[in-house]
């Protein structure tokens, strides 16, 4: 029997935006992207498995604040944003990417996620609770993997990177949550403690056990000088 109209446009009719955001094949998810954006994710953007559970490994309650460190074009945030309550912000120093990823949540009207254009540099980590690590500095030391030409990419730029972001993480508060997925975690300070992990230990949750050496000896200071601000949940000011 030859189909109707009405069947013929039901059945041939492509996924919803609905459809797409909360696919679980990660072929359907990236065709919210330019095909040339969709095609990098195999390599460069997380999968759609892994982007769930670690914002739910993060966002542990509503309106909690997670940083995307090298976010492309936001797939983690995105899917973080519309999985859990949490609020997602994603940095990205592509501005090429940073668009794409504006554009989506725009287009999609994803709630509770803000791309940022810049560099990782210029973050304040204190802004943020939990933090979300995918390799965002490995292509400095593996050029094969060279998404592009827009960005100066050099070995210096992994290490200094690399030791950045160990720092701040070696200040914040007790308690912050970091997920990496793959890598070597060499961003991840020895006052934090792997308390999780999944798909295979690809994946791994971190929280921050232990007061860092700056901690220590800043808390020291404060006993033998009062004059010295302490702030919120005894963290010595700056």
């Amino acid at each position: 029997m030859l189909k109707s109209s009405t069947q013929r446009t039901s059945s041939s009719r492509g996924p919803s935006d609905s459809e797409l955001l909360n696919s679980k094949k990660d072929q359907d998810f990236d065709l919210i992207f330019p095909e040339a954006i969709g095609r990098l994710s195999v390599c460069h953007w997380s999968p759609v498995n892994v982007c769930r559970t670690a914002a739910q490994m993060l966002a542990v309650e509503p309106g909690t604040r997670v940083l995307d460190i090298g976010s492309g074009p936001g797939k983690f945030c995105v899917i973080g944003a519309t999985s859990t309550q949490g609020h997602f912000t994603g940095v990205e120093q592509r501005g090429k990417l940073a668009r794409i990823a504006q554009d989506v949540v725009k287009k999609h009207r994803v709630p509770r996620v803000d791309i940022v254009h810049g560099n990782i540099q210029d973050v304040n980590f204190r802004d943020f609770e939990a933090f979300y690590l995918f390799n965002p500095f490995e292509e400095n030391v593996l050029p094969t993997l060279r998404i592009d030409y827009d960005v100066e990419l050099n070995p210096k730029l992994y290490t200094e990177y690399t030791v950045h972001v160990h720092q701040q993480l070696q200040r914040m508060p007790m308690a912050t949550r970091v997920v990496t997925y793959c890598g070597d975690c060499l961003e991840i300070p020895d006052c934090y403690a792997c308390v999780k992990t999944a798909f295979t230990d690809k994946l791994k949750l971190w929280v921050k056990k232990h007061p860092s050496p700056d901690y220590v000896h800043a808390a020291s200071l404060a006993d033998d000088d009062r004059s010295i601000p302490v702030g919120a949940g005894g963290q010595i000011s700056a």
